[in-house]
């Protein structure tokens, strides 16, 4: 499946955050859980701490972009949620992508390739 499904519900997430496997790095927190679906959904929950509307829009943004060109060969069945910390504000977008790569990496999901850009 190539399209990207979200996670909208308030309910889902908190369900998530109970129950699900948490994994972090320097940037990013990612939650894990089971779906049973057979295709992931992806959520993205910036607080904010982060910065003003625009730029926890810019940062989401850069994710779903990342997550579309280089996160979509995962294993399928899961619910995702990525959560920025506060210093993703200063880094770049490069940096976000290798911050992405590497905390679904060490979730174990699957061994990811970078697409060269």
């Amino acid at each position: 499946m190539n399209k990207v499904m979200s996670l909208r519900s308030n309910l889902e997430f908190k369900e998530i955050y109970k129950v699900g496997k948490n994994f972090w790095n320097r940037n990013l927190i990612l939650y894990v859980r089971k779906n049973d679906l057979g295709y992931n959904r992806v959520g993205y929950s910036i607080t904010k701490k982060v910065g003003n509307s625009v730029v926890r829009n810019k940062i989401r943004r850069r994710m779903k972009e990342i997550y579309r060109l280089n996160l979509l060969e995962l294993e399928q069945g899961y619910d995702l949620i990525f959560i920025p910390k506060k210093n993703v504000v200063d880094i770049s977008y490069p940096e976000l992508k290798s911050a992405m790569v590497h905390i679904v990496k060490i979730s174990k999901l699957k061994k990811v390739k970078e697409k060269n850009e």
